[in-house]
């Protein structure tokens, strides 16, 4: 089934030309079929590379989606151009009497600032008190997930000696999770940042979440609440290929001290890359989309709400 974006969003070309099925919103109105809804708060300031990156991932699943891309209102970045974000990305505001099957709250650059002194925070919280009554199953990513993970429950996060960089090996610590189904026991995840949330921190929500995949040099890097409306990544299963050297060059160029990416380059030069968490990747999101928000969702998205025993 097609992914269904605007045939002039830069994806739309990329996309199709990895053979990708994506279709046009007119071409998909004349179809008898409710798509998936899916909702990207994009919060990385390489936007149009991260909403091709996650358009992607989305793309492999039999079910036919519709992608609707959010911005923050209360800060534009720089990084994007102006016209692209006016023509493609709606606010909050514009959509918050709507309800999502899905949604997805990327990460962003400003891990090591305190989260309520980041310009958009106050908005960000309102968007995570609408993900839990509109929305069936949130994907939380990187700092997305550390802010939720705060807001929520009141977890804190702590700085690293080093920053986090590479692709890490992991293991299962939950086999049979539906959201992990086809997976590896071991399985790479690329990681960027400066901050984690320490596992102990976790214990603040021991009785809500469960913790799916981590390992020791990365701590937790998958976990959901006990009812899946919440999930939360603290890597980047949706890197490219290049994303990592991308990043390395940059803080190079910049003139900042940094170790090039840990289990990333297959030779001495550091030029040769052969990524080993696509399939994981592609599975993981396939799942959660089935599993999820499929299978789960009423037909009449009004219907989406907290259930009452889920009140606080």
């Amino acid at each position: 089934m097609p992914i269904i974006i605007p045939q002039d969003i830069p994806a739309y070309s990329t996309l199709s030309q990895e053979n990708i099925f994506v279709m046009n919103h007119e071409r998909a109105a004349s179809q008898d079929i409710r798509p998936i809804e899916i909702a990207i708060l994009n919060l990385m300031p390489t936007k149009i590379e991260t909403e091709t990156q996650l358009i992607r991932l989305l793309s492999n699943s039999p079910l036919q989606i519709k992608v609707t891309l959010i911005g923050t209102e209360t800060y534009i970045g720089k990084n994007t151009p102006l016209q692209h974000l006016q023509r493609f990305y709606k606010t909050f505001n514009e959509v918050k009497n709507e309800r999502f099957d899905g949604m997805i709250i990327t990460g962003a650059p400003v891990e090591q600032m305190e989260f309520e002194d980041v310009k958009y925070w106050q908005e960000l919280t309102e968007i995570l008190d609408y993900a839990k009554t509109n929305v069936q199953s949130t994907i939380f990513i990187c700092w997305g997930a550390q802010a939720a993970l705060h807001y929520y429950y009141g977890m804190n996060k702590a700085s690293l000696d080093r920053k986090l960089f590479g692709v890490f090996p992991h293991r299962k610590y939950v086999l049979f999770d539906p959201i992990l189904k086809g997976t590896d026991e071991e399985f790479f995840m690329p990681h960027s940042r400066h901050t984690t949330i320490p596992v102990d921190e976790f214990e603040k929500a021991k009785d809500d979440l469960i913790i799916l995949a981590g390992s020791d040099e990365v701590g937790v890097s998958i976990a959901r609440s006990i009812d899946g409306r919440q999930f939360y990544f603290m890597g980047h299963m949706e890197y490219d290929r290049d994303t990592l050297r991308g990043e390395y060059e940059r803080d190079l160029l910049k003139g900042l001290q940094i170790d090039p990416p840990k289990n990333y380059f297959r030779n001495v030069a550091n030029t040769l890359v052969i990524p080993n968490w696509f399939s994981t990747a592609n599975m993981i999101y396939s799942n959660w989309l089935n599993y999820y928000v499929y299978q789960v969702t009423p037909y009449d998205r009004s219907k989406i709400q907290i259930k009452p025993n889920e009140e606080e």
